[in-house]
């Protein structure tokens, strides 16, 4: 194996301990004293290990860059509790109307230093539910892009599939090598996984740790297009900047709806379709649409 897919098996969790909840302290919406979402167009530097600008004509579209280069993104602590507080604030504001979450051309992410787990008991972790603020991003209500370059592997790869749509580099690989270090995913990989790529393929690269490409992931449908490393973050805010046009409360109400759909049964997931169809009908943004159609003019969505 390469020298840098070794590096990514040795570090499926944060490099030095230091427990969530001082991390997510530090950042926490109601007692920091000012909320992070800055006004559109302008960059947040208060943070450390990623990077947010604002892109689109509109400056509707929230572009977080996973930024810890010589750890080729390793998922530390402080990254996910500053990951967890962008997404909060975006949810918060009225601006924002699609996310692009990437990292860099030679990764996404490749999973996280396993120091911080090394000696964590089972005590623990359990009593503390490990990693379960990780799944803030599937809980994010704003739609996500993941744009993929290099390597997804292990927690990155679990990050990515917690995202709403995947786009990946020509260079993007894919992985759970949790195996390899004698443990298994435990940010959503063994169910994610599973649901996208079907249970033989998830299987083998769980068990192995050996990764797909981006062309096997899209042919299995992991991921939905591939370009070229250097132009995947601008197709991807260029797909995002059609999403943040949408009213934002039906573009909600559409990720809802298809979420629910991976933990319900079929009748049980249509019904839930329906009623959310339905509720609609009480959404300013539904007559606008459907009058805009009517009239042969652009809607003009107030997003109420």
């Amino acid at each position: 194996m390469s020298r840098i897919f070794s590096i990514a098996t040795r570090s499926i969790l944060p490099r030095s301990y230091r427990p969530v909840a001082s991390q997510l302290s530090k950042y926490s919406l109601a007692g920091h004293g000012k909320i992070f979402y800055s006004t559109a167009g302008t960059e947040n530097n208060d943070y450390k290990e990623i990077i947010v600008e604002y892109k689109g004509k509109r400056q509707n579209v929230a572009l977080v860059r996973l930024h810890r280069p010589k750890a080729l993104n390793a998922l530390c602590a402080s990254l996910i509790a500053e990951l967890t507080h962008a997404l909060a604030s975006f949810d918060k504001n009225p601006d924002i109307g699609c996310i692009v979450l990437t990292g860099s051309e030679k990764a996404f992410a490749a999973g996280a230093d396993i120091k911080e787990m090394q000696n964590l008991t089972y005590d623990y972790t359990y009593k503390s539910d490990f990693l379960a603020n990780w799944e803030f991003v599937h809980r994010t209500k704003t739609p996500i892009i993941a744009a993929i370059n290099g390597y997804a592997l292990g927690g990155g790869c679990e990050i990515a599939m917690s995202c709403d749509i995947l786009y990946a580099g020509d260079n993007a690989k894919f992985g759970q090598p949790e195996i390899s270090i004698g443990t298994i995913p435990g940010g959503g990989g063994s169910q994610r996984l599973t649901k996208a790529v079907g249970k033989s393929l998830a299987m083998e690269m769980i068990l192995t740790g050996k990764p797909i490409d981006a062309q096997e992931a899209e042919r299995k449908g992991l991921v939905s297009k591939v370009f070229p490393k250097e132009v995947l973050v601008d197709e991807a805010i260029k797909t995002a900047e059609v999403i943040a046009n949408q009213s934002k409360m039906a573009a909600r109400m559409c990720k809802q709806a298809v979420q629910t759909s991976f933990n319900v049964g079929l009748d049980e997931g249509l019904k839930y379709e329906r009623t959310i169809f339905h509720s609609t009908f009480a959404v300013h943004d539904r007559k606008e649409g459907m009058t805009a159609f009517v009239e042969k003019r652009k809607p003009n969505y107030e997003d109420k």
